[in-house]
């Protein structure tokens, strides 16, 4: 006898948490958990192929946020965009890219930033074709529609709210 779909229940990674009043939270995050470790593993093979196999994925989505608009970002810009909460991670990830001169400090009044050298922009774009050839294209092929992924970020983003709100009163619970 074969089971479907129906009687299996929702795929997910904790099935104790999935017995709660919407399992559908559960499939969720299972698929957050794999799409994070397969964007993390991306980012860093892409950035490999790109000429710095040193560098994680923190460090690579920080270096695309410091190139974002070719503005100088402050450590609580870039951690803001990334909700990053802890920012000795994103200071790290700036010491890394500053010592692999792909990005450069500066000064904004009093306040430090850090802004992408010719080289990290460099490095940016060689990443971006990769992306283009390696990834944007076989989506391409696959049919993905523009408007369900803009649909499915705002999801995310929607989401990602309420994880945040559910961190801020677990921590005063």
């Amino acid at each position: 006898m074969t089971k479907t779909s129906d009687t299996l229940g929702p795929v997910v990674s904790s099935a104790h948490l999935a017995e709660g009043s919407f399992p559908e939270v559960s499939e969720f995050e299972f698929g957050l958990i794999i799409a994070n470790n397969a964007f993390s593993r991306w980012t860093e093979r892409a950035m490999a192929a790109a000429g710095h196999p040193e560098l994680s994925a923190l460090d690579v989505l920080v270096l695309h946020t410091v190139r974002h608009r070719g503005r100088p970002k402050k450590l609580a810009d870039i951690c803001l965009v990334l909700n990053v909460e802890d920012t000795h991670n994103v200071n790290y990830a700036v010491k890394k890219l500053k010592k692999s001169g792909l990005v450069s400090d500066g000064r904004l009044g009093k306040e430090k930033t850090v802004e992408a050298t010719d080289q990290g922009i460099a490095v940016c774009d060689r990443y971006r074709e990769i992306r283009e050839n390696l990834l944007l294209s076989a989506m391409n092929e696959l049919g993905f529609e523009p408007e369900q992924l803009s649909r499915l970020s705002a999801l995310m983003r929607l989401m990602s709210g309420q994880y945040d709100q559910a961190a801020r009163a677990a921590t005063a619970f």
